[in-house]
C-alpha cells in the first residue's frame, strides 16, 4: 500500500505580512480622480526638500524645486497614490523664525507660516521633514508647535543618500520621537519604507471615485498683483492661495475646485507674468514658465486685467499665447468696484479693448470684483457657454449644407490671377475647435475670403465666443463635383 503523501504545511501569514500585502493590492484608483481621501501634509523648515518629496510621491514635477530657501509659499496639493493608496497630498511653505519685522517680505513670511499651520491642523497625517546634520532653531520651534499632533506625525530625515549624516541625525530622537526614517527624496533611498509608515492606519473607507465627467478647467492669468489669488479663493470658497499686496506672491500653480450650476470646475491660480526683462530670479523664471504651461492643460483662460491700471503689453502677450493654443478666453476686468459705474463706461471700455485686441472680437469682456463677488455669477455662466462651444461638434452633412449656402451668398472671387473652388468642409477637432476646408488651389484663396468663412462658422454654427482654426487643403478628385450644380 502506497503511503499517502503529506500535504506541504501552509505557513500562516503574520499580521505584519498581511498588513504589508494590503498596502499594495489597491489598484482601483490608478488613473482616477478621487474625493474624501485622507489629507497628508508635508511640513518643515525651508529648503529641507519638502517639494522634492512631494514630486517624488507624485512621480512628476508639480511643485517648483530650487536651492533658494522659501520657494514654496502657497500650499500645493494634488491627488496622489502612495503604494496604491489614494491620498490628498499637500506641500506647504517652509516655517521661518528669522523674520525682520516691518518689511513686506516679513509680512509675506508670516502669511506663509500661518497658511502652513492651518493646513497642518486639518491633516490626517503630518510628514515632518527634517534635514540630516545640525539641528536648527527653526527645527526646534516647528517640532514644539507640532507636539499636540504627535499621534499623526511621521518623521523623515532627508538628504541621507548613501547614509550621509545619519550618525548626527540620531540626535532628533531627543525630542521624543519613537521612530525616524533616514531618506533621500531626490535619490529615492528608503522611500518605500517611509511611504508604508505614512499610509499606515489612515482611513480609506470614505474615499470615492469622482464622476468621470471632465471638469471645466480654468487658468487665471495676468500681470502680478491684479487679483488672481483673490479670484481663485472667491471661486473655490477657500483661502488656498495667499493674498498679499506684495507683487509676485504666487509662485507655484495653486489648484482648487468647485461646483456651479451642475458643472464641476477646476481652477489653476498662476504666478503673475512679467516682461522677460523684469524676471531676474531663477524661481520667478520657473513660476512664469509654469504659468504659461498651464495653457496646455486648460480649457478657458480668465485674463485678469486691473480696471484701475488698464491694459498692458503683457496682457496682449498672454492673450496671444492663449489664442495660439485655441483656448477659450474671457477678459475679466477686476476691481470694477473701484470704477465709475454705468453702461456707458462699460461700453467705452469694451470698444477700447476691441481696438487693442483686434483679432479677439469674439472674446467676452466681463467686469467683476473678486473682492466683493460682484459679477462672479455672470462670469461662471459665460464660462459654461464658452466651454459648450469649445466641446461642440457639428455633423459633416450640416457643415456642408451651411457651406453651400455661404458660397451662394458670397461666391469666391474669380479673376485671371485668382481662381479657386471651395469643395468640402469637415470639423477636425474640438477643444480647440478646428475645421478643414478642401478647395482647388488653396494658395490662391485670399485671406479676406478665409476670414469670411471663419466668421460664418462662428456666427451661423454657434462658435461666436471662441477662437476657430480653419485649414485649407487641396481637394481630392472624388470631391471635385460635390457642389457643382447645387
Amino acid at each position: 500500500m502506497t503511503p499517502k503523501k503529506k500535504k506541504p504545511a501552509v505557513r500562516k501569514k503574520t499580521r505584519v505580512e498581511e498588513k504589508k500585502e494590503t498596502l499594495f493590492d489597491d489598484s482601483l484608483f490608478v488613473g482616477k480622480r478621487f474625493k474624501n481621501a485622507p489629507l497628508v501634509v508635508i511640513a518643515g523648515r525651508p529648503n529641507v526638500g519638502k517639494s522634492t518629496l512631494f514630486n517624488r510621491f507624485m512621480n512628476r514635477r508639480v511643485a517648483i524645486v530650487d536651492p533658494t530657501p522659501g520657494v514654496t509659499r502657497d500650499p500645493v496639493e494634488a491627488d496622489a497614490l502612495i503604494l496604491g493608496k489614494p491620498v490628498r497630498l499637500m506641500d506647504t511653505g517652509g516655517y521661518k523664525i528669522d523674520r525682520e519685522s516691518g518689511t513686506k517680505e516679513a509680512e509675506l513670511d508670516a502669511l506663509v507660516v500661518e497658511k502652513s499651520l492651518s493646513m497642518i491642523k486639518k491633516a490626517d497625517k503630518i510628514v515632518l521633514l527634517l534635514e540630516a546634520g545640525k539641528i536648527t532653531g527653526e527645527d526646534e520651534e516647528i517640532i514644539h508647535i507640532l507636539r499636540p499632533f504627535k499621534e499623526k506625525i511621521v518623521v523623515g530625515v532627508n538628504k541621507c543618500e548613501g547614509g550621509t549624516g545619519e550618525d548626527v541625525s540620531w540626535n532628533y530622537l531627543k525630542f521624543g520621537f519613537e521612530k525616524i526614517f533616514f531618506i533621500s527624496a531626490s535619490h529615492g533611498d528608503h522611500i518605500s519604507e517611509f511611504a508604508q509608515e505614512i499610509i499606515l492606519n489612515l482611513d480609506f473607507s470614505k474615499v470615492e471615485i469622482e464622476d468621470e465627467k471632465e471638469p471645466i478647467k480654468i487658468a487665471i492669468l495676468g500681470k502680478p498683483n491684479v487679483g488672481k489669488s483673490t479670484l481663485s479663493n472667491r471661486l473655490t470658497h477657500s483661502q488656498n492661495s495667499i493674498v498679499s499686496d506684495y507683487a509676485g506672491t504666487t509662485r507655484d500653480t495653486v489648484e482648487g475646485s468647485f461646483a456651479f450650476a451642475e458643472h464641476f470646475f477646476r481652477v489653476l491660480d498662476t504666478a503673475g507674468i512679467r516682461r522677460k526683462s523684469r524676471v531676474k530670479e531663477n524661481v520667478e523664471y520657473y513660476s512664469v514658465n509654469r504659468a504659461i504651461k498651464t495653457l496646455d492643460k486648460t480649457d478657458i483662460v480668465f485674463l485678469l486685467i486691473d480696471a484701475e491700471e488698464g491694459l498692458s503689453e503683457q496682457d496682449k502677450k498672454i492673450c496671444s499665447l492663449a489664442f495660439e493654443r485655441g483656448r477659450g478666453i474671457i477678459f475679466v476686468l477686476n476691481k470694477w468696484d473701484t470704477q465709475e459705474k454705468g453702461r456707458k463706461v462699460i461700453r467705452e471700455t469694451e470698444e477700447f479693448m476691441r481696438i487693442m485686441f483686434g483679432q479677439m472680437k469674439f472674446a467676452p469682456i466681463l467686469p467683476i470684483s473678486a473682492l466683493t463677488g460682484d459679477g462672479i455669477k455672470n462670469l461662471l455662466l459665460t464660462s459654461i457657454e464658452v466651454y459648450n462651444q469649445l466641446t461642440k461638434s457639428v455633423e459633416t452633412s450640416a457643415l456642408n449644407r451651411a457651406l453651400s449656402d455661404w458660397l451662394l451668398r458670397y461666391p469666391p472671387p474669380a479673376t485671371k490671377a485668382i481662381h479657386f473652388k471651395v469643395r468640402y468642409m469637415t470639423q477636425t477637432g474640438v477643444n480647440p475647435v478646428s475645421f478643414r476646408i478642401f478647395c482647388t488651389s488653396p494658395e490662391n484663396v485670399p485671406d479676406s475670403y478665409v476670414t469670411y468663412l471663419k466668421n460664418r462658422i462662428r456666427e451661423d454654427l454657434g462658435f461666436d465666443k471662441i477662437p476657430v482654426s480653419v485649414e485649407l487643403k487641396a481637394s481630392r478628385k472624388k470631391w471635385e463635383n460635390r457642389f457643382d450644380g447645387q
